[in-house]
This record gives C-alpha cells, structure tokens and sequence, in this order.
C-alpha cells in the first residue's frame, strides 16, 4: 500500500465513513494486529466477526469510524461501544460511549488518520446524546485523546477474570 507524504490529511486522502457490518472483519483484523498485540488465529478472529458484524446492525451497541487504505482493507479504524449509565445533570440521557479500539496501520501513522477517524466517531456519539466519554490509553497516545478534550481520571481499577479451558470457553 502506498500513502501520501506525512503531514495533515486531506479530505481526498482521509476521509472517514461510518462502518457497516461488512467491515466487522477488517476491524476485528486490525485490533487483533495491533492492539491486543497478540494476534488473534482464524477461528477467534471468525468469532469476533460474527459478533462484532451483529453490534454494527442498527439497534446494536457498537459505533465505528474508518478510514479505508488505498489498495485494499483499512488503513485506520476508532470503535466505541455505547452503554447505558444512571441519568444525571451531565448524562441526560444515561449513555456513555466507551472507545474501545483505535489503530492506524503503520505505514500511514502519523498523517492525522487517527485523528480524522476518532473525531468523525466523537461527532457522531454526540449526536447521538452521548455525553460521558471513556477509554484506556497508552502514554504515548494520551496527548492526542487530550488535544480531543479527555482528561486523566484520578483512579483506574481493571480487573480480568480468565475461565477455566475447556469445551465451553470455545469460539
């Protein structure tokens, strides 16, 4: 794949779109590669597409901007899942968003991809009347989520419970 020169994108050269259920698959390729960095094999990447594909489906929980790569696949990707919280002054209609994943293959970083497609992602959660914004960071990135208007939080508390292997925890 061939990109532009770094610098700031332009709208011919990123342009983010809304995703379909179509694009569960790409999506699922490009987190398991570079977020979860411990690439997914073809039978969890298959159970992250079935389920992935059936939150895009209208009425689902997940929202998600892409820019696609100019010969084939994504070249960047944000997702964020939307869920409900108890309504409050600041949460009006009791919904958070929860970014959930954001890459930009290698080769294009740093042309403002990321930035193109994590803002098409904010605009749209707030039309939607999302009014609480959460997500995990690394350090590296965290100065582009706060160019975007998020802030550190005072506490971060993360727990993973892993079942027990065997037929039932099966894709």
């Amino acid at each position: 794949m061939t990109y532009p020169a770094p610098g700031p994108p332009t709208a011919a050269v990123a342009t983010a779109r809304a995703t379909t259920p179509h694009d569960a698959a790409a999506i699922a390729r490009l987190c398991s590669g570079l977020i979860i960095f411990e690439p997914l094999d073809t039978t969890w990447l298959a159970t992250c597409r079935n389920q992935f594909a059936a939150r895009l489906q209208q009425g689902g929980d997940a929202r998600a901007y892409v820019i696609d790569a100019p010969a084939d696949g994504l070249a960047a990707c944000a997702l964020a899942f939307i869920n409900s919280v108890l309504p409050a002054p600041n949460y009006p209609r009791g919904l958070a968003g929860r970014t959930y994943a954001v890459a930009t293959e290698p080769a294009p970083r740093h042309q403002g991809f990321t930035r193109v497609a994590l803002t098409a992602l904010l605009k749209h959660l707030k039309d939607e009347g999302v009014t609480l914004y959460e997500l995990h960071t690394r350090k590296m990135a965290a100065p582009l989520y706060e160019q975007v208007g998020f802030r550190h939080g005072p506490v971060l508390m993360r727990m993973t419970r892993i079942p027990p292997v065997g037929p039932q925890t099966a894709p």
